[in-house]
């Protein structure tokens, strides 16, 4: 049977047959049951021969811990760009428990409509479970086994559905009569971290509260936490937030990790990046060594020992290191993202060293090619991961480089009307926006909306600090010309009431006043701040 039919499609379904799952409520005629986008159908009719109504076996699924009930969202990812991570994972991986992977795999796909390949990839995982577990930790299965019971509720194939479920409480019930243990389960647990981790970025902060739970249950769990020490990492790291030595958790984690497993060469990387941000490259640099000689030919781990070579200024070996990698994972964005980054500073090393001089300016022998070469690296970026706002920014700045300024600020406009943009990528675009605006087309009042749009979005990372000094530099420098400057004055008010210093900023928006004393906005602005004091 071909399982990918359009009539079984989990996405769209006629109005008044299906309703989206939204929560559990007391009052089952009016189910409204969602953790996932997926679909579920509701009526009375029997599930199975032991006489379950769909409706019952509907509110058993989302009891269930799998894939379907942890909210990965399609929304949030660019879906071929993942399964295209997961296969290279799969081809070159970093753990015996491919299964964890497998599992994601089939979710992913299952978002594409081919529920055949779906499958095919849950019973590939069974087989690594069975593979690496010989003294059969049942327990592994639970989440397997919850995926495949969504699978075949949503291929109407109920009592499939309802037998896999049987299983699940089979496993539990056994766990429960061993050891009195609860439904929390240190691997649901851990792949439920592992799943938000490779899903999405955005999912961070979830990833490390699961992990979390998973080592409450099993503190020596190697798997669990490497996970938890790479969650905490991207937390800290995450859109630009700062993380000063006294607030890095990340530093003790991921030693620990490794004295749990002395052969976990990415976290050995990730250690070393780590110090060498808090200024010890000399000690990061011996475990970037002990890593490359653990696994020579891992993309994974190659480019975090790229990123550490361009950070320590060894931009040559970094693109050897990552020519290396592109050449095992042809199609990874990351990948060419990085080889960008490298172009770029190749570029910056002999570019003039006032940024206001750009404009204009002679290039000198060989930039064009390298302009030329990291455009092509970034355009491939987003070619294969059509969302990675990181990359269209780099494209942007490249074009403004080239001095090609329609180009860049068609990017610009463009990535802003991207959906689904998170606030700390609206910060970063704005951020860098103003910097183009204000450096290369020596638009200042374009500049000050951009900053302004970044600045007021609350989130405290070094791109809202950036917006923050831009906003600064160029009121201090409008006073410091002409003390009777309104707008120095209101952008010194602006910055303080979106800082909270209300008396600060009542004291600059009624200078403002004094010259500009017409000014709606600065008007406004003062009246919401004496109603506040």
């Amino acid at each position: 049977m071909n399982l990918s039919t359009s009539n079984l499609s989990p996405f769209w379904c006629p109005q008044d047959k299906y309703r989206q799952i939204r929560k559990i409520v007391p009052n089952p005629s009016k189910p409204q049951l969602s953790l996932t986008g997926a679909w579920i159908r509701l009526n009375k009719r029997p599930a199975a021969e032991s006489g379950l109504t769909e409706n019952d076996l509907a509110s058993r699924l989302l009891q269930l811990k799998c894939h379907f009930t942890w909210s990965l969202l399609k929304k949030d990812v660019d879906i071929d760009a993942l399964e295209e991570r997961l296969h290279s994972q799969l081809q070159f991986p970093v753990t015996n428990n491919k299964y964890l992977m497998y599992n994601l795999l089939a979710y992913v796909i299952h978002l594409k409509g081919d529920f055949t390949k779906a499958i095919s990839n849950l019973r590939k995982a069974e087989e690594n479970i069975k593979e690496n577990n010989p003294d059969g930790i049942d327990r592994k299965y639970l989440v397997t086994f919850g995926d495949y019971a969504w699978f075949y509720y949503q291929l109407q194939q109920y009592e499939d559905s309802q037998s896999y479920i049987d299983k699940i409480d089979q496993i539990n019930k056994g766990l429960k009569l061993l050891s009195h243990e609860s439904q929390d389960i240190a691997e649901v647990y851990g792949e439920q971290g592992w799943s938000l981790l490779t899903f999405s970025g955005k999912y961070c902060k979830k990833a490390k509260e699961c992990f979390e739970k998973a080592l409450e249950l099993d503190p020596e769990d190697p798997e669990w936490n490497s996970g938890y020490a790479t969650a905490v990492y991207r937390c800290e790291g995450f859109y630009g937030t700062i993380c000063s030595a006294s607030e890095c958790k990340s530093l003790a984690l991921l030693k620990r990790a490794i004295e749990l497993n002395p052969n976990d060469a990415v976290v050995k990387a990730l250690l070393a990046l780590k110090l060498q941000d808090l200024g010890r490259a000399d000690e990061g640099r011996n475990y970037v060594e002990e890593a490359l000689e653990q696994a020579p030919n891992l993309p994974y781990l190659l480019r975090y020992v790229a990123m550490f070579y361009r950070k320590a200024g060894m931009v040559d070996e970094a693109l050897r290191v990552l020519q290396t990698a592109l050449d095992l994972t042809p199609a990874s964005s990351f990948i060419h993202h990085q080889i960008g980054i490298c172009y770029k500073q190749k570029i910056l090393v002999n570019m003039p060293f006032r940024q206001a001089e750009i404009r204009n300016r002679q290039m000198y022998p060989g930039e064009v090619e390298l302009i030329n070469a990291a455009i092509f690296h970034f355009e491939r970026a987003v070619e294969y991961k059509n969302t990675f706002i990181y990359a269209y920014i780099e494209i942007a700045k490249m074009y403004s480089v080239a001095m090609e300024y329609e180009r860049a600020d068609d990017t610009f406009i463009n990535v802003l009307t991207f959906p689904n943009l998170t606030n700390e990528e609206k910060q970063q675009i704005y951020f860098y926006y103003g910097r183009y605006e204000q450096f290369d087309k020596e638009s200042e009042s374009e500049a000050i909306k951009h900053y302004k749009k970044g600045f007021q979005i609350t989130e405290k990372n070094r791109h809202r600090d950036g917006c923050e000094k831009g906003l600064k530099r160029i009121a201090e420098r409008k006073i410091q010309r002409d003390r009777t400057d309104a707008l120095g004055f209101g952008l010194l008010g602006f910055i303080h009431k979106n800082n909270g210093n209300i008396s600060e900023a009542i004291e600059c928006y009624e200078k403002a006043l004094r010259y500009d004393p017409d000014n709606e906005e600065y008007l406004s602005d003062l009246y919401d701040l004496k109603l506040m004091m």
